[in-house]
């Protein structure tokens, strides 16, 4: 391709030739992610992927979209680009385990003012790792150069992913119960949802965001929000694995509990959470603190420290707490599912 160039698009301020250099960059860090089923490899025009559906009855695909929003506003002002790749995965990833589908594939679609191709490596450096720990492939991905629409050092970046479940092995609720046991697993920090609320309070764009922060263990506020949103699908996997059956399953993602939980609970049953039985991390505190944001309002923004919930048979919970513990996952037995009207009731 080194003898494609076309002046006059240069002149209009799209450098084809930084494309070219930005693919040969990535392109070993592509080729990391593969799994069995990838066809082909970077360069064509659709990425392909041939399903192992050994022993399914009647697979189902499941899919899921998501951008990673105005927490790259941070890593612009940090100019730190290389974990934001990893929440783009987590939050289509995350998504589709949900479900008890194992995600098969991920695609990903950057546009920027400049294709500044040093900068567009380090993104997909972020991006393969999040596909690596989901055991996902990244089979393609489009990088759009677009000058006067997008600042030239600024980005946005999306993506989707697909994967795949029997049907008989859907995770829905449909055997949700009264007396299943909540586990929440750890969160990371904030994740990627909320940012919005969060540039707001702390006024970011007038903030040392590299200075150490007593109140957050030493860690500048920077390093903290900028901490990659944690991938649970490993987890999720395991515990399938191990035979444990998990009735429901809910990512919390913006809008918090009282968003998120009850898309995983069924008429006629509350999901009840006690708010002490897992840690709240000190960036949550600060948070609210420096905002003056109400309590309910933090529960029904961000994740609080739990990113995602599952619920499970009471004789298989703490069965459950053990496989994650071995699968390296922080977990907590934060509630029970009891009859009630109310989809969540936080305690």
């Amino acid at each position: 391709m080194s003898e494609s160039h076309s002046a006059s698009y240069a002149a209009a301020g799209v450098d084809v030739t930084a494309g070219y250099e930005a693919v040969k960059r990535i392109k070993p860090m592509v080729e990391s992610t593969y799994i069995p089923g990838v066809m082909g490899t970077l360069g064509g025009f659709g990425g392909m992927f041939a399903p192992d559906m050994a022993g399914m009855e009647k697979p189902v695909l499941v899919s899921g979209t998501d951008g990673v929003g105005t927490k790259l506003k941070l890593a612009f002002l940090m100019d730190k680009h290389d974990t934001v790749g990893i929440d783009c995965v987590a939050m289509c990833v995350n998504d589709i385990i949900c479900g008890g589908a194992a995600p098969m594939f991920f695609l990903d679609y950057i546009a920027c003012g400049k294709n500044d191709p040093e900068r567009i490596a380090q993104i997909v450096a972020g991006i393969t790792e999040g596909c690596r720990q989901a055991e996902c492939a990244l089979v393609g991905g489009e990088t759009a150069e677009m000058p006067g629409f997008y600042p030239v050092d600024e980005y946005d970046l999306a993506g989707f992913s697909v994967g795949i479940v029997d049907e008989k092995k859907i995770i829905d609720g449909k055997d949700l119960a009264e007396g299943d046991v909540l586990i929440g697993l750890a969160s990371s920090g904030v994740h990627s949802n909320g940012f919005s609320l969060v540039r707001k309070v702390f006024d970011v764009e007038h903030t040392d965001l590299k200075a150490p922060m007593a109140e957050l263990g030493g860690k500048s506020l920077g390093e903290t929000l900028l901490a990659p949103t944690r991938i649970y699908v490993k987890a999720v996997k395991s515990l399938l694995k191990a035979g444990v059956n998990i009735h429901a399953v809910s990512h919390i993602t913006g809008g918090g509990f009282y968003e998120n939980v009850p898309r995983m609970m069924t008429e006629g049953l509350t999901a009840q959470i006690k708010l002490d039985s897992f840690p709240r991390l000190p960036i949550f505190d600060l948070i609210q603190n420096t905002g003056s944001i109400p309590t309910r309002d933090m529960y029904n923004t961000f994740n609080m420290g739990i990113g995602m919930i599952l619920a499970v048979p009471a004789a298989q919970a703490q069965e459950a707490l053990n496989v994650l513990k071995d699968a390296g996952e922080t977990a907590y037995q934060i509630g029970q599912v009891a009859s009630g009207d109310e989809s969540v009731v936080l305690l």
